[in-house]
C-alpha cells in the first residue's frame, strides 16, 4: 500500500514540476515579445497608419491593457491552442505551425534514427577500444561533426552531391512535377507519398530529404557516439564487468549484455536532448535546403517582424524540449529498475 503511496506522491509531484516548467516557459516567451525591438502594431497596420489607425490596432491587439491582463490572456489564448495571428500569412499562428511542423518532424526524426543507429555503436566500440586507432578516429569524426558550422556543410553537401554529382534531389520536399499531384494526409511527405502508391514520387521525396536528413544525423551521431563512449568507459571499468570476464564472457557479452544496459539511462537523456536541439536547430538546415519547416517559417518571420509567429514557433520548440524530458524519465524505470523506487 505504501508503495502504491509512494508512486502516486512520485506522479503528482511530476506532473507539478512539468506544469511549473510549462508554466515559465510561457512567462519567457511573453517577457521575449514585449521586450523585443519591434512594434507589434507598426508590423501589423505599417509604418505610415494615421494615429488613429495605430490607436484602434494597438487596442484591438490588447496592448492598452496592464501587462498582467495582457499576460492572462495570453496563457488562456494559449491554453486554448490561440497563438495569435500572423502578419504575414493573416491566418492564425497554430494554422500556420500544424502545417509547416511535420516537415521538421519528419527530417529531424530521421535525422536522429541515423545517430542513433550509427552513434551508439560507434561509442560503444571507441570505449571498447579506448586510445588506439579506431578510438582516435572516432574521436576525431565526432569532433568533426560537433565542431563545423551546419550550414557550411549543407552548403558544401548541395555543392557536391546535386550540382555536381547529381545524386540528392536538391532543395524542397519534392520536385515540382509531385508537389500538387500528392494528398498530404499526415504532412510526411514519405508516409503521403507511400500512401498514394506513387513510387515515382516517394523516390523523389526520398531523394529531397536524403541529404539533409544524413547531415542532421551526422551531427546527431557526434554527439550520441562522444557521450555514450564515456558513459561506457565508466562503466567498463566496474567490478561486475571483471568479474564478468574472469567467468568466461566474452568480448561482446560484456559490452552489449553487461555493460550497455546499465548506461541506456543517461544514453536515453542524450538522445532526447539531440532529437529537442534537431527540432529547434533545424533552422539553418531548412534554410540551406529550403526546407518548408518550422524553422524556415521563423525565420522569414522573424526577417517579416511577425512577433507571433516567431512566439510561436518558439513555444512549440520549447514544450518539445519539455516533453521530450518527460518522456525520458518516463521511460527510466522500464529500461532500469533501480530507478523505479527513486
Amino acid at each position: 500500500m505504501r508503495s502504491f503511496v509512494y508512486a502516486g506522491m512520485a506522479t503528482a509531484r511530476g506532473f507539478a514540476t512539468l506544469a511549473v516548467t510549462l508554466a515559465g516557459l510561457l512567462l519567457v516567451t511573453f517577457v521575449v515579445g514585449r521586450v523585443m525591438p519591434i512594434d507589434p502594431v507598426v508590423a501589423a497596420v505599417g509604418d505610415k497608419a494615421s494615429p488613429e489607425t495605430y490607436a484602434k490596432a494597438r487596442e484591438a491587439l490588447g496592448l492598452d491593457q496592464p501587462v498582467w491582463v495582457q499576460f492572462g490572456r495570453y496563457i488562456k489564448g494559449v491554453a486554448h491552442g490561440d497563438l495569435g495571428q500572423s502578419s504575414l500569412s493573416s491566418r492564425p499562428v497554430s494554422e500556420d505551425i500544424a502545417r509547416v511542423f511535420p516537415a521538421t518532424v519528419e527530417l529531424s526524426t530521421l535525422g536522429i534514427l541515423i545517430g542513433i543507429l550509427a552513434g551508439l555503436p560507434l561509442g560503444v566500440y571507441a570505449a571498447h577500444r579506448r586510445n588506439r586507432w579506431p578510438d582516435q578516429i572516432i574521436r576525431s569524426v565526432s569532433l568533426l561533426g560537433y565542431s563545423t558550422p551546419v550550414f557550411w556543410l549543407g552548403l558544401i553537401g548541395l555543392l557536391i552531391f546535386y550540382a555536381q554529382l547529381g545524386w540528392s534531389g536538391g532543395p524542397g520536399r519534392i520536385d515540382t512535377a509531385y508537389r500538387y499531384s500528392i494528398d498530404e494526409w499526415s504532412g510526411l511527405m514519405l508516409v503521403d507519398t507511400l500512401r498514394s502508391g506513387d513510387w515515382d514520387a516517394f523516390r523523389s521525396a526520398l531523394s529531397h530529404i536524403a541529404l539533409p536528413a544524413l547531415l542532421l544525423g551526422y551531427f546527431s551521431l557526434a554527439y550520441i557516439a562522444r557521450m555514450t563512449r564515456g558513459f561506457m568507459i565508466e562503466e567498463l571499468g566496474k567490478e561486475y564487468v571483471t568479474t564478468a570476464r574472469i567467468k568466461g564472457a566474452s568480448e561482446a557479452d560484456v559490452l552489449w549484455r553487461h555493460a550497455l544496459p546499465n548506461v541506456l539511462v543517461p544514453v536515453i537523456t542524450v538522445i532526447a536532448l539531440a532529437y529537442a536541439q534537431l527540432l529547434e536547430g533545424t533552422v539553418l538546415t531548412e534554410t540551406v535546403f529550403a526546407w518548408p519547416g518550422l524553422g524556415l517559417y521563423i525565420t522569414n518571420s522573424l526577417f517579416s517582424a511577425d512577433m507571433p509567429a516567431v512566439l510561436g514557433g518558439t513555444l512549440v520548440v520549447g514544450v518539445c524540449f519539455v516533453l521530450l524530458n518527460k518522456i525520458s524519465e518516463i521511460l527510466y524505470p522500464l529500461l532500469d529498475p533501480r530507478t523505479r523506487n527513486r
